[in-house]
């Protein structure tokens, strides 16, 4: 059968057809992985049962196995027949040989990411070096690996990497460094351990395991699932201990995440993640995708009960599994129990929002009542003066623009404020909620308040600049492109009318749609920002982050100003879109230089700075020709 199948790949070659040779041989074995599978997974269970347990009957192989009496009979047969066993059911040397040659070599553990649901405690110590019972989560594993005989492991580091750089010494690790563990997701690091598979545990850094789940032998590649229904699971357990697909929200089985690859496993898994991660598709994917071949996994499952391996991902599950770890006394807890005047076990249903581009949040639940909690991002203490966005909530407070404020720290930046239910953000491309959110922001800026602090578009850029550290900008025209963009500062100084509070992060994800008494309101948030300026500058922040083209961006000029502006004031938030464009093209450098990185933003930004100068040049040429 395989000579046909090789004859048919060569003629469809010689006929001009393409064929993915690689993508052929992963079906190839994939299909005769399956025939023998199901039948291996039993005859190995037996195996090593016989290989650890002196044979006494079939029935106790049976109660040993979790196999049944008849199932026992057949395979015993089997294993004869194969001569993997002698009539004394001992084990043969083909039998033992196959232990040698599937025997356990090394360890992979996952500990690049950054952890995101795990807030509070992940700003302050990276989840593989959580301690439960007086234990760090990767020392336990390491030891349980040690104690199989398992001394060549590979850790994949990324986010607060340097905090595992004792464990080269103290275990004798070797480190593997995920420089993009901010941007892709952990298919990336296994990318980089895909030569170290075979024969391989691959394992999660924040597992924590109660019995040893590691063994001096394997005979076939698993993947560990537990007993418990979790309705985000991809996966469940069939009949024949296959993993097959589920769809979230219908209940499979609980994802462990430790794995085991033989040798012939390895080749096909490795194959797929190098396929998949030159894939931009899979950046946020997980590395078990590579296990998969249409609805099912080409592994067998490995099911544990659920109280034998916990999976910690949460500030509560850690509290749950040890009330009493010194990681759950973190400063934002603190913050929180002083302000709210709690007790730590009374903040519940912590979980993490969508990270931000400059700080982490989280929701939590205290005394029946939802707050948000602010927690500043890497580097902010460079980007924000949080003395002046105190003194901006102080002036906005009680006016119903913003949120509302229960507790603000001027010297760190937490931030509490209540959570507006069902509040949902503006959509920058339907017509009636940009509408809206115009009409709010003008409301906002006819106010004309007033704060004692300046936001200094040019000297923002310079500033931002100066973060770098020395460094070049990425961009080759970058120098000119800045001379282009300070040389608008003239035309923006000669058409500011008069300077008052402007938020100048007022993008649409600023815009909170929410009901208050029965009415619609919006909210404005986020005034880190938040300074005196030409109250212009708001209109063209929010079409920069919106990635308007220009046909946008007059449409939304038009909803601000009601169909009544000038050419010059039009001409001059032309202006401030280059002059943002490149103050927050810098903004991207600088935290791209802190291992933060946001895409196509970073780039949309630069060309508007460049876009936009050319634009304005333009009008102001018709300006004068007229």
């Amino acid at each position: 059968m395989n000579k046909c199948i090789i004859y048919e790949v060569v003629n469809c070659h010689k006929n001009g057809f393409r064929i993915n040779y690689n993508r052929f041989i992963y079906d190839l074995v994939f299909i005769k992985k399956r025939k023998e599978k199901n039948m291996n997974k039993q005859k190995y269970d037996i195996l090593n049962v016989l290989l650890m347990n002196k044979f006494k009957n079939q029935r106790v192989l049976a109660e040993t196995s979790g196999y049944s009496l008849g199932g026992i009979n057949r395979c015993l047969k089997e294993l004869e027949k194969d001569e993997y066993i002698d009539k004394n059911i001992y084990l043969t040397e083909k039998a033992k040989m196959e232990f040698r040659m599937k025997k356990p070599k090394r360890a992979i553990i996952l500990a690049a990411g950054f952890g995101m649901r795990m807030v509070p405690i992940n700003t302050e110590t990276s989840k593989g070096l959580l301690e439960v019972n007086g234990e760090v989560l990767i020392e336990r594993t390491i030891k349980q690996l040690h104690e199989v005989g398992i001394t060549e492991i590979y850790v994949v580091v990324g986010f607060m990497k340097e905090q595992y750089e004792y464990l080269i010494d103290q275990f004798g690790v070797e480190l593997i460094v995920n420089s993009e563990y901010a941007t892709k997701n952990n298919l990336h690091s296994m990318k980089l351990a895909v030569d170290y598979l075979e024969n391989a545990y691959i394992i999660p850094c924040d597992i924590w395991c109660n019995k040893n789940p590691f063994s001096k032998n394997e005979l076939y590649s698993w993947y560990m699932v537990s007993d418990l229904v979790d309705d985000e699971s991809n996966v469940r357990v069939n009949r024949k201990m296959e993993l097959v697909s589920v769809q979230k929200n219908k209940g499979g089985n609980s994802m462990v995440g430790i794995s085991y690859l033989v040798k012939e496993d390895a080749e096909i898994v490795k194959q797929r993640i190098i396929e998949l991660s030159k894939d931009h598709c899979y950046d946020d994917a997980f590395w078990e995708e590579a296990l998969y071949k249409k609805d099912r996994m080409i592994v067998c499952a490995k099911v544990v009960h659920s109280l034998d391996v916990v999976e910690i991902n949460t500030y509560e599950q850690l509290r749950e599994l040890d009330s009493d770890s010194d990681q759950l006394k973190t400063d934002a807890i603190d913050v929180i129990c002083q302000a709210l005047n709690i007790n730590a076990d009374e903040v519940v249903n912590i979980s993490v929002l969508k990270k931000g581009m400059t700080n982490r949040s989280f929701l939590f639940e205290c005394r029946s009542r939802k707050y948000i909690m602010r927690i500043p991002g890497e580097g902010t203490d460079q980007l924000i003066n949080r003395r002046e966005e105190a003194e901006v909530y102080n002036c906005i407070k009680d006016k119903n623009i913003c949120d509302d404020i229960v507790y603000i720290n001027p010297d760190n930046g937490y931030k509490i404020t209540e959570f507006l239910k069902d509040a949902r953000v503006c959509d920058p491309l339907n017509e009636e909620d940009v509408k809206k959110c115009m009409n709010r922001l003008r409301d906002f800026h006819e106010k004309k308040l007033k704060v004692n602090h300046e936001f200094d578009l040019f000297g923002q850029i310079e500033f931002y600049e100066k973060l770098w550290d020395g460094k070049s900008s990425v961009y080759k025209d970058y120098l000119k492109t800045k001379e282009n963009v300070l040389s608008l500062k003239k035309y923006v100084e000669q058409n500011t009318e008069e300077k008052v509070l402007t938020h100048i992060d007022a993008v649409p994800d600023n815009f909170l749609f929410v009901e208050k008494d029965g009415k619609e309101d919006i909210r404005l948030i986020d005034w880190e920002y938040a300074g005196m300026q030409d109250p212009h500058v708001d209109v063209a922040m929010f079409c920069i982050y919106s990635l308007y083209n220009r046909t946008q961006v007059d449409h939304l000029i038009d909803a601000y100003f009601m169909n009544e502006c000038s050419k010059s004031i039009r001409t001059k938030i032309y202006c401030y879109i280059a002059i943002g464009g490149l103050l927050w093209s810098n903004w991207c450098e600088y935290k791209r230089n802190l291992g933060v990185e946001f895409g196509e933003y970073s780039l949309r930004q630069y060309r508007y700075a460049k876009e936009y100068y050319r634009i304005v040049k333009e009008e102001l040429q018709k300006l004068e020709d007229e």
